[in-house]
């Protein structure tokens, strides 16, 4: 689980520990393997008719983009506990709302970054519309984000309690 509080990233022990194997292995033998693909590719012949090639190259591309967020995210991150939430919404935490203010039409999902999305809850990233309309806000306040038309959304938030999947 991740929780963000001023430019600090909290993490569990094993999130922590979970993120830093795959920086571990993407820094090391992950490099390795894609070098070597590339390197096969190019004896081939013509880089300019070589799918492999270029295959490679974009995998290698998007592949140290990873390192590079994964390194921000851990040089960021303090392992533990978040401060309290003292009833506001804020990432790592399960939230439902409520929309227009109808309590019958509700939505409960999880507020985090998409390392942390669960199989068993819908998952909203903070800087989603809906997830950065309601970061922030305490239970029975109204938030509001912008729909993909470009209408505005109102939310109630009927309840906020720290995510413990």
């Amino acid at each position: 689980m991740t929780q963000t509080t001023d430019n600090v990233t909290w993490l569990t022990q094993e999130a922590y520990d979970q993120l830093k194997a795959e920086l571990e292995y993407l820094s090391g033998p992950a490099r390795a393997e894609i070098t070597e693909k590339i390197q096969a590719a190019r004896e081939e012949g013509d880089l300019k008719e070589n799918a492999g090639y270029h295959a490679a190259k974009e995998e290698q591309g998007k592949q140290e983009l990873r390192v590079r967020q994964l390194t921000q995210l851990l040089q960021s991150a303090k392992v533990g506990e978040a401060p309290a939430a003292n009833g506001s919404v804020a990432p790592g935490m399960v939230v439902t709302i409520a929309f227009d203010g109808d309590p019958d039409d509700t939505l409960e999902f999880l507020l985090a970054s998409r390392e942390y999305a669960s199989s068993d809850i819908e998952t909203y990233s903070p800087q989603s519309p809906l997830g950065a309309g309601v970061n922030g806000k305490k239970i029975g306040d109204t938030a509001e984000y912008e729909l993909p038309n470009g209408k505005k959304a109102a939310v109630k938030i009927l309840e906020a309690k720290p995510y413990s999947g």
